[in-house]
């Protein structure tokens, strides 16, 4: 495809550094690439690959130990880089719209839902209270945000995360910018919430002419959205081009290796072959987890209602559903985390939900819980070494020498560099931490580990490494893994059993090769046909023609 259009962004050898104590680093080097009106260019590559940092630099919010050493950004023509503060406040929010990464950290916990979105319009002198206030509640409305007038004076800790995030798409197209940088705004959500998400970013570059710069390490999301791929490493883009000729053609091995990493761009068996890759050689060991009708409120909230299923030794069974379904509530009722309402949670014939005291706490040497967010889940304060060993000295009272050297072999085993034993949390990437936190559930030998989106956030080559990690610790050990997701690919990839949950209730369960092969509950369906990489799969690309 060529295009006579003039391109909204266009970047031209741009170099941006770090100054640390240590001295300058280099971010990104050599970088090159446009945005077109109406069209999605997707920056694609690992964590620390310089995605975030060439699209921070394009809206001219880089930190301020960041310098931008050489190159060009044009924006409609006009050179950003060496804007004064002030120049650039007229451009945010008004022509450059950023959507961000963490919902979470992003909203003000002080400030109304309504509030947020109406920020960008009062900076800027747009309209009266009233008409910002209209303005508001129909773009909350636009966004999917149910019951927007009783949305509009709630605070952001009343909300989800995927209404968060439309939240955070509503206040960056407030203003009708020309241009929207998105930094991963779908990477933690439900496949289903993202699908939404990404139909309503659709939408709008459509009816408005919006350009979207792309940020994202799935190359499936890419391949479904985007017009143009630009994939980097280490600071350097590998290829650039049209998405149906990057992820059908690829020219670097980075690339190669990001499309064979990424499993939902790997689903053969889904969803009309009946059998995944792990369910061809599933074990069938008699049950070491029995759960028989539970259910737990809270208050007069029904979080999980009537729920059954059992898991096999040595087995994986998975628990998938969206936001809110019930997933965590049980796993964290068979972890001992919540005493259950009512029902029956048997782990290797011994009723958990019967046990107090040091009963319970022996059975904690069983029952071990991988958290989804590893860097929350870590003390700062301790060192990765006293990390893993603590719930050895904890719960076994191993003298220290003896928890830290057994510490040292489960780093080992986990392909944690030993000589980060008295690092911190903060000095160590994503998937190390989750490296640590897998070590520390697994330093006490337990029966049973419950996985809680354990990989959700995390890169897929990254995401790939901590699978096969799983499946080798679940051999050797003999381990017994319940997997929480909201992701089916990865469910495909690990798994050999599948509860679906839906509104706290568990609409389907089987083989995990049969439930996607012949769903029968709507809400499956739903989830198959929302995950990514759909057009790639069935050989459908947009080939820019």
């Amino acid at each position: 495809m060529t295009t006579s259009q003039q391109p909204l962004l266009s970047i031209r050898d741009l170099n941006v550094s770090y100054r640390t104590k240590a001295g300058t680093t280099p971010a990104v080097q050599g970088v090159n690439l446009d945005v077109y009106p109406g069209q999605m260019t997707a920056i694609v590559g690992e964590s620390g690959s310089g995605k975030t940092t060439s699209a921070m630099a394009a809206i001219g919010l880089l930190p301020s130990n960041a310098h931008v050493d050489a190159g060009s950004i044009h924006f409609c023509g006009t050179e950003l880089a060496g804007l004064r503060p002030k120049q650039w406040r007229s451009l945010r929010g008004k022509r450059i719209g950023l959507i961000p990464q963490d919902p979470n950290n992003s909203l003000n916990p002080l400030k109304t839902i309504g509030a947020s979105v109406e920020e960008g319009l009062a900076i800027h002198g747009e309209g009266t209270a009233q008409s910002r206030r209209q303005r508001a509640l129909e773009l909350l409305e636009r966004v999917g945000i149910d019951d927007p007038q009783r949305r509009y004076a709630q605070y952001p800790h009343e909300l989800s995360g995927g209404m968060k995030q439309r939240v955070l798409i509503a206040a960056a197209v407030a203003l009708r910018p020309e241009l929207i940088i998105a930094d991963e705004p779908t990477s933690a959500l439900d496949v289903t919430v993202q699908k939404v998400i990404l139909d309503l970013l659709d939408e709008l570059r459509a009816e408005t002419g919006t350009g979207i710069l792309f940020i994202t390490h799935d190359l499936a999301v890419a391949g479904d959205r985007a017009d143009r791929i630009v994939v980097m490493e280490s600071g350097h883009v590998r290829e650039e081009g049209w998405a149906a000729t990057v992820l059908t053609e690829p020219a670097h091995a980075y690339t190669r290796r990001l499309l064979a990493d990424a499993p939902s761009l790997n689903l053969a068996t889904v969803p009309t072959v009946g059998a995944s890759a792990k369910q061809r050689t599933a074990r069938t060991g008699q049950p070491l987890v029995e759960v028989s009708g539970l259910t737990q409120r809270f208050g007069d909230f029904t979080a999980v209602d009537d729920v059954s299923f059992m898991v096999g030794k040595g087995t994986t069974h998975a628990l998938v559903g969206e936001s809110g379904s019930g997933k965590t509530t049980t796993g964290r009722a068979i972890a001992m985390f919540n005493q259950p309402t009512s029902g029956s949670i048997r782990v290797g014939g011994v009723e958990v939900t019967a046990l107090r005291g040091a009963e319970q706490r022996e059975a904690r040497k069983r029952i071990q819980l991988v958290y989804q967010n590893p860097f929350g889940s870590l003390d700062p304060r301790q060192s990765i070494g006293q990390t893993i060993a603590a719930p050895l000295r904890n719960l076994t009272g191993a003298s220290k020498a003896k928890a830290t050297e057994r510490a040292r072999e489960f780093m080992r085993l986990v392909a944690l560099n030993p000589d980060f034993f008295d690092r911190r949390p903060k000095e160590l990437s994503g998937g190390q931490r989750q490296r640590v936190a897998i070590a520390r559930a697994m330093i006490v030998e337990p029966e049973l580990v419950i996985l809680d989106e354990a990989v959700s956030a995390l890169d897929v080559t990254v995401q790939a490494q901590i699978l096969d990690l799983l499946e080798q610790l679940q051999q050797e050990l003999d381990l017994t893994y319940i997997f929480i997701s909201h992701d089916l690919a990865v469910v495909n990839h690990i798994s050999d059993t599948v509860s679906v949950f839906s509104h706290g209730k568990q609409v389907e369960t089987g083989r995990t090769g049969e439930v996607f092969a012949q769903p029968q509950a709507a809400v499956t369906r739903k989830l198959i046909e929302a995950i990514p990489g759909s057009r790639y799969r069935a050989g459908d690309l947009n080939m820019g023609l």
